[in-house]
C-alpha cells in the first residue's frame, strides 16, 4: 500500500509559509489605509439600520417539481449552496445576503446574485442606499451571525428580529473594499486548494476501501465462519431521557446517529466496543475507544476472548451495503438485529486479526483522522482563512461621544 503520493501531494501544493507572505502584503495595505481614514476606530451599525430584511415564503418540493425552470430556490441546505430546486420564477433580482432561520444550519450566510427565490426557512439582506458594502457585509456577518444562534428547544433558530440587533464594524468604503478583494482571493485559493486535497481524499479513501475489503475477505475453509449471534453478544442499549443529558461531560449518549446525543455522567458500554444505529442514522456502524453510554437505539456487542472488537467494527463496514438494505424505510427508519444476527462471520485466528486490524487502524488515519495526512491539510487550509479573516475584520470601535 503506497501512501507516499497523498505527501507528494500536498508538498507540491502552495505551502502556508507561501500564503502567510501573501497575506502579509495585503495587510500592509490595509494598515496604511487604516491609519490615513479611520485611526481611531471605526464606527459599529445595527443590521437593522443598515439593511432591509425580510422572509423567503412557503415553497414545497411539489411546487418546484410542478414548475421546473431556471430560477433557484434557495432553502435551509447548505449542499449545492442551499438550492433546493429551480422553477419558472423569480422573486429577487439582484445582490443580497441570505441566512438560513431554522435547524441545523442557522446562522449560515450566503452571498446571492441575480434572479432567485427563497423559502420560507430563509432570511434576506437588502443593503440600504448603499449603506455598506453588500460582501464586506458577507464577511463580516460569517462571523457575527453563527454567535446569535439560539440552539434552545431543540431546534436551532435565528430570528429576523434578532438579526437585526447584530452590530457590526463599518470602516470607509476604501477599507471594505481592500478586505473584500484580499478575503476574494484568499477564498478562491483555499477553495481551489481544498479541492484538490479533496480529490486526493476521495480517492484515497476508495483504496482504503479497496485494501480493506481485500484484507477481510476469506476464501472457503480458510478460516472459520459462525453467524455473529453465535459468536457475539448482542446488547440493547438503555434510553435517557432529554432533560438528563448534558451539554458537555465525561460519556457521550449515543441515540440515533454517529453524533452523541449529548453528555451523561456514567457510561453503560466499555470502551473498545463496535455498535450500530438501530433507528434514525439506521445502519451506521461505529466503534468507540472509550466507555460511552448505549441509549435504545443502539445495538453494541460484546466479544469473546479470541475476537478483536476492531476487527469486527472493520469486518461490519465491509457489510455496510448488506446491513442498509435490511433497514425499513418508514417516517423513522429502522433496523432489527434480525439483519444481522444470523451474517456468517469469520473467525481467523487472534493474532491475525491483530494484524489486520493494525493495518488498517493506520491506513483508516491517513484517510479519516482530523489530526494527520490530508483531513489534517483540509482542516488546516480552513482554519488559516478563518484567522486571516478574523484579523481582517477586527476593528477597534470609536468610542462614544
Amino acid at each position: 500500500m503506497k501512501m507516499c503520493c497523498a505527501m507528494r501531494l500536498i508538498k507540491s501544493l502552495p505551502n502556508s509559509i507561501d500564503i502567510i507572505h501573501r497575506t502579509d502584503k495585503f495587510m500592509s495595505k490595509i494598515e496604511e489605509l487604516i491609519q490615513q481614514l479611520c485611526p481611531n476606530g471605526v464606527e459599529c451599525k445595527k443590521i437593522g439600520d443598515i439593511c432591509e430584511i425580510s422572509r423567503g415564503i412557503v415553497i414545497s418540493k411539489n411546487y418546484i417539481q410542478d414548475n421546473i425552470g431556471e430560477y433557484p430556490v434557495y432553502s435551509s441546505q447548505t449542499e449545492d449552496n442551499g438550492c433546493l430546486g429551480k422553477i419558472k420564477t423569480f422573486a429577487f433580482e439582484g445582490e443580497y445576503l441570505t441566512w438560513t432561520t431554522d435547524g441545523a444550519n442557522a446562522g449560515t450566510l450566503f452571498y446571492r446574485t441575480g434572479r432567485f427565490n427563497i423559502t420560507n426557512v430563509c432570511g434576506l439582506l437588502k443593503v440600504k442606499d448603499n449603506a455598506i458594502y453588500i460582501k464586506y457585509l458577507y464577511y463580516s456577518l460569517g462571523i457575527e451571525a453563527p454567535k446569535y444562534v439560539n440552539n434552545g428547544m431543540g431546534n436551532a433558530k435565528l430570528m429576523s428580529n434578532v438579526m437585526s440587533n447584530i452590530r457590526i464594524p463599518v470602516p470607509p468604503f476604501p477599507v471594505q473594499e481592500e478586505i473584500v478583494r484580499i478575503l476574494d482571493n484568499f477564498t478562491n485559493l483555499t477553495a481551489e486548494l481544498t479541492a484538490e486535497l479533496t480529490a486526493e481524499l476521495t480517492a484515497r479513501k476508495k483504496q482504503y476501501n479497496y485494501y480493506r475489503d481485500q484484507l477481510l475477505s476469506f476464501e472457503a475453509g480458510e478460516v472459520e465462519w459462525k453467524p455473529l449471534g453465535e459468536v457475539l453478544g448482542i446488547n440493547r442499549g438503555r434510553r435517557l431521557i432529554k432533560s438528563q443529558l448534558k451539554e458537555t461531560g465525561e460519556y457521550a449518549v449515543f441515540q440515533n446517529c454517529m453524533i452523541p446525543l449529548g453528555y451523561y455522567h456514567e457510561s453503560n458500554v466499555n470502551a473498545n466496543t463496535t455498535f450500530i444505529i438501530s433507528a434514525g442514522s439506521a445502519g451506521e456502524i461505529g466503534y468507540s475507544s472509550v466507555n460511552f453510554w448505549a441509549a435504545d437505539d443502539v445495538y453494541y456487542f460484546t466479544t469473546p476472548e479470541n475476537f478483536n472488537s476492531k476487527f469486527l467494527y472493520y469486518f461490519l463496514l465491509t457489510q455496510q451495503q448488506k446491513i442498509t438494505g435490511q433497514v425499513r424505510r418508514s417516517s423513522v427508519p429502522r433496523l432489527s438485529k434480525t439483519a444481522f444476527e444470523k451474517m456468517p462471520t469469520p473467525i481467523p485466528p487472534l493474532a491475525e486479526q491483530d494484524r489486520i486490524v493494525k493495518i488498517l487502524d493506520r491506513f483508516d488515519a491517513l484517510v479519516n483522522d482530523l489530526s494527520v495526512g490530508l483531513p489534517a491539510e483540509i482542516a488546516a487550509r480552513q482554519k488559516q482563512y478563518e484567522y486571516y479573516r478574523d484579523m481582517l475584520l477586527s476593528f477597534n470601535e470609536l468610542p462614544n461621544e
